[in-house]
């Protein structure tokens, strides 16, 4: 392999990583803001995928990018807010609730979005950061979706407002011990469903990243998984803000080593690279959710909900 050929495999995978990880980076923190509250939300699979179709739709029909992307927010929060008033009622049980409502999610957008498989839609500005080489295969490989560092700066924003905000705190403690909110004077019930509703409309982003961005078009596949994924992932980031943009990175610059080999003239082997995000979900399930251990960082009333 020539020094061209290693500058471009490599410009391949990190440029991969923040466009392939931007879906993973804002439904992964939208299940952080979930799961902070003490509620999982399964649904997000069918929260990605209506929200894709929504944000492609609103583009195509207001010719504005950015307009799709609101859409794809609202539908978020609109679809998690479901979720989160269907389990605050009592005997409703979050994982059931939650697979209910994925298939709900993907059955209205695989309906809903027909007529959208043909059509062009405007796309997101990209953010180019290979100026600097004079490579077009360097340059083509560092164009970034300009909701990226969105992504990166609500991390940093979430982070901060879990430790240092009054609705942080109130999240955290719903989370940790709704015994101690309710004494407070505080309803478990209006946190959890005001949590579960901002981590749909975050995770409704990432449903934007994938129609309006990379790979930019809409169908029933478009997903491929990535919200049941992002599940484990918030796990393996421990609930961190901070470190779902590290996880997120990772499992990108996983999906896109078949591409960038691809892009070198590698194409052996090529199909199986695509498996290597799924791998790393079920490593991280298996050394992470041990029988009988609660992982550190879980949030305490996290356990229960789901039972």
């Amino acid at each position: 392999m020539s020094a061209d050929q290693l500058l471009i495999f490599f410009a391949g995978i990190v440029g991969g990583a923040l466009r392939v990880g931007a879906p993973f980076l804002f439904v992964s923190l939208g299940e952080c803001i979930t799961e902070k509250s003490g509620r999982i939300n399964l649904g997000l699979e069918g929260v990605l995928v209506l929200s894709a179709m929504s944000a492609f739709g609103a583009s195509y029909l207001s010719g504005s990018a950015w307009i799709g992307v609101l859409a794809a927010a609202t539908t978020g929060a609109l679809l998690a807010t479901l979720h989160g008033v269907l389990c605050s009622l009592p005997r409703v049980n979050d994982i059931a609730t939650g697979i209910a409502l994925m298939l709900l999610g993907m059955g209205l957008a695989f309906y809903l979005g027909k007529p959208l498989i043909q059509p062009q839609a405007p796309q997101l500005p990209a953010i180019a950061l290979g100026n600097w080489s004079d490579s077009a295969a360097v340059r083509s490989a560092l164009q970034i979706n300009a909701l990226v560092p969105i992504g990166i700066a609500l991390a940093v924003a979430l982070w901060w407002a879990f430790a240092n905000t009054r609705a942080g705190l109130l999240v955290r403690m719903a989370g940790d011990s709704a015994n101690a909110t309710r004494a407070l004077g505080y309803s478990v019930s209006a946190i959890r469903i005001a949590a579960t509703a901002a981590g749909g409309m975050v995770a409704g982003l990432g449903g934007a990243c994938l129609t309006l961005f990379y790979p930019g078009s809409w169908n029933e596949g478009i997903s491929s998984g990535q919200g049941l994924i992002a599940v484990a992932l918030v796990i393996f980031a421990r609930w961190s803000p901070i470190r779902c943009v590290y996880a997120s990175l990772l499992f990108g610059g996983a999906g896109a080593i078949g591409p960038a080999l691809q892009s070198i003239g590698i194409s052996w082997g090529y199909h199986l690279f695509n498996i290597v995000p799924y791998v790393l979900t079920l490593l991280i399930l298996v050394i992470t959710c041990r029988p009988g251990t609660t992982v550190s960082g879980s949030p305490g009333e996290l356990s229960s909900s789901t039972q």
